[in-house]
Parts: C-alpha cells; sequence; structure tokens
C-alpha cells in the first residue's frame, strides 16, 4: 500500500471463507487500524484495507 496519513478515508472490512465481504468500518485509516486491532487473531486473518487505489490485508500492512 503506499505511503499513506492516519487520516485517508479507508474501507475496513472481513472477507470470510465463503468469498463475502462484510464492511466492518468506512472511516479513517487510524480508526480502521483501532478496530481492526481489537479482533480476535482469525479474523485478523481475513482483514483488508482499502483506499481509493489500493487494497492490502490488515496483517501485511501491520507487518511493514
Amino acid at each position: 500500500m503506499r505511503t499513506i496519513s492516519d487520516d485517508v478515508a479507508v474501507r475496513l472490512y472481513h472477507l470470510g471463507d465463503d468469498g463475502v465481504a462484510a464492511t466492518l468500518l468506512y472511516g479513517t485509516l487510524a480508526e480502521a487500524l483501532t478496530l481492526a486491532a481489537a479482533q480476535p487473531g482469525d479474523v485478523q486473518d481475513e482483514l483488508f484495507l482499502q483506499t481509493s487505489n489500493d487494497v492490502v490485508s490488515y496483517l501485511d500492512y501491520i507487518e511493514g
């Protein structure tokens, strides 16, 4: 994911085993990271951050 600021608009969503994406939040990157960090580990494995031009898994993002 390109370098972005904490206040950029993102979508945080969970991609389930059935292929269905469930949006957890439309908000800032800071809000999305806070919410994602509060989820159980098995849920974090299936979380994704989406900006207007990119998508990255939550775990890939926090691992750098």
